[in-house]
C-alpha cells in the first residue's frame, strides 16, 4: 500500500530565504501547531506534514491552512527497513532543510536517517540522558525526581540518544499526575521547539 498524501509537493516555495520544514507527528500535533502559528517572521515554514496514522490529529492542523500532508502506516509495510524506506521516499519530495519530530512515536532507521539528506531534530519530554523512551512523564514521576523537564535533541539511530540541543527544566509539583505533569512541560517543549528551530534555521548552531 503506497504513502497517501495532499497537495503538490513542489509547490512548498511560499517565503524567500525560509528554511523548508517537514514535521513528523503521530498524535494531536499541539507541537505542530506551535511551528504553524510562528508567523511569517520565522526563519523556517513547514512545507509537509508525515504521519504514521491516518487518524493523527495533526493532518487536521495541517490541512486547516493548506499544508502538504503525507500517511505512511507501518502495517502497510513488509516490515520497519520498509517502512522507514517508504517514509524517506515520501518525505524527500518536499525538500526539507530540516525534518522535525514532533511527537512523532516510531524510530526512524538507517534507511531514513542516511538518506534524507538534513538534520533531523525531536523533542522529549525529560532532560535525557534521564528518562529515555515512551514514557518519560510516567517514569520520572515513579522515580520520584523533583526535576524534569524537556529537550530537543538532534536525532540518531538509538533511542532518544543523539547530541542535545537544548534542555530547560520543568519542577515536579506535589500532586503532579502524568496528565499535569506533562501538560507544564509541553508548554516548555513548544517554546524550546521554536527557538532551537529558529536557531539551526539561521545557521546559528551546529548540525
Amino acid at each position: 500500500m503506497p504513502a497517501s498524501s495532499s497537495a503538490d509537493p513542489t509547490a512548498g516555495a511560499r517565503v524567500p530565504g525560509r528554511a523548508r520544514l517537514v514535521v513528523l507527528a503521530s498524535g494531536a500535533g499541539t507541537l505542530l501547531q506551535a511551528l504553524l502559528d510562528a508567523g511569517t517572521d520565522f526563519p523556517g515554514e513547514v512545507v509537509a506534514v508525515g504521519t504514521d496514522r491516518a487518524d493523527a490529529h495533526a493532518l487536521d492542523r495541517a490541512d486547516r491552512v493548506g499544508t502538504a500532508t503525507f500517511t505512511v502506516p507501518p502495517k502497510a509495510h513488509a516490515d520497519r527497513a520498509a517502512w522507514n524506506l517508504a517514509l524517506l521516499e515520501a518525505t524527500r519530495p518536499h525538500r526539507p532543510d530540516l525534518v522535525v519530530c514532533a511527537g512523532f512515536m516510531r524510530i526512524l532507521g538507517a534507511a531514513f536517517l542516511d538518506g534524507i539528506g538534513c538534520p533531523i531534530v525531536n523533542t522529549h519530554p525529560a532532560l535525557l540522558p534521564a528518562f529515555p523512551g515512551a514514557h518519560a512523564v510516567r517514569d520520572a514521576l515513579a522515580h520520584g525526581v523533583k526535576v524534569t523537564g524537556s529537550t530537543v535533541h538532534l536525532v540518531d539511530a538509538g533511542v532518544d540518544t543523539g547530541p542535545i540541543l537544548a534542555q530547560e527544566a520543568v519542577p515536579v509539583l506535589p500532586g503532579d499526575t502524568e496528565a499535569t505533569l506533562h501538560d507544564r512541560i509541553k508548554i516548555t517543549e513548544r517554546r524550546l521547539l521554536l527557538s532551537t528551530v529558529a536557531e539551526l534555521c539561521n545557521g546559528e548552531r551546529d548540525q
